[in-house]
């Protein structure tokens, strides 16, 4: 059996920059038992396999996510350049994500409004995990498919110079991705972790971006309305943006957007 797949890289403009990302636009007939395998074998962060009317499920190395923003944005974009339109409709585990693309292929996606509460794990060891003091404001939870906690650090600089235990970050965290970020007005930085499901760490993290906008809303850190700019994966050498912006007001979460570029940059096949 010959299974195709499209590679792209998403949230950049840039050819070998962004997240990559495997998509394997007919999958109906690949058996869901090699579904893991193959996104193990690829090793990217993300593969994705499209089923009938536009049905997905998305892979990390180590587990299916219900729901992920650069898989998402990137499979769109595929799809969207091989039907000749500029939209596509998905629908993920955690239901219908619209995504529209203006003239230069910049694709916007409308995400799942995000379940916010309170953090009540362990922040001592979080911090000791990060080998930092502590964050700038307290720590949530946010579900809109994955699980996200976001810790504000002071400069850009603090954020860089990280170097987290991943072995202990996986305990502390075994089932979400940890943000670390700092900035100012519509900038910001991003580092996101989350060796919990198999990525110790991401490029380009689209499911992360739209709540870390809520985030900073909530606590007063940037209006509401906002685009922000997240700049992500330069410690990779894989160097991201996306753009985020949160609607609504203090008492009424409206709704969640994530935006950023994808270009196709290879294709290949399994022989199974």
């Amino acid at each position: 059996m010959t299974l195709d797949y499209t590679i792209a890289d998403v949230f950049t403009d840039t050819p070998l920059t962004g997240n990559q990302l495997a998509v394997f636009a007919e999958a109906d007939d690949i058996d869901e038992s090699r579904m893991q395998l193959l996104a193990r074998e690829i090793g990217f962060s993300e593969t994705v396999y499209v089923l009938a009317r536009d049905r997905v499920r998305i892979f990390t190395p180590s587990a299916e996510l219900p729901f992920a923003g650069h898989p998402v944005l990137g499979t769109a974009f595929v799809l969207a350049s091989q039907r000749g339109v500029r939209e596509a409709t998905l629908l993920t585990g955690v239901g219908e994500v619209p995504v529209v693309f203006d003239e230069d292929g910049r694709g916007t996606m409308s995400q799942p409004v995000p379940e916010v509460s309170p953090w009540t794990g362990d922040a001592g060891a979080l911090y000791s995990a990060l080998g930092i003091a502590g964050s700038a404001v307290p720590l949530d939870s946010y579900v809109n498919g994955p699980n996200h906690l976001y810790v504000v650090l002071s400069s850009s600089d603090e954020v860089a110079a990280l170097r987290p235990d991943i072995g202990r970050l996986a305990e502390v965290l075994p089932r979400s991705t940890v943000s670390c970020v700092a900035g100012a007005g519509s900038s910001w930085k991003s580092r996101v972790f989350g060796p919990g499901l198999g990525v110790s760490e991401d490029p380009a993290t689209g499911s992360a971006a739209g709540p870390l906008a809520v985030h900073l809303c909530r606590h007063g850190l940037v209006p509401w309305g906002t685009e922000i700019t997240i700049s992500q994966g330069v410690e990779l050498q894989r160097p991201s943006t996306l753009y985020a912006r949160a609607t609504g007001n203090d008492d009424r979460l409206e709704s969640v957007e994530v935006a950023g570029d994808t270009v196709i940059v290879g294709r290949g096949s399994f022989e199974l």
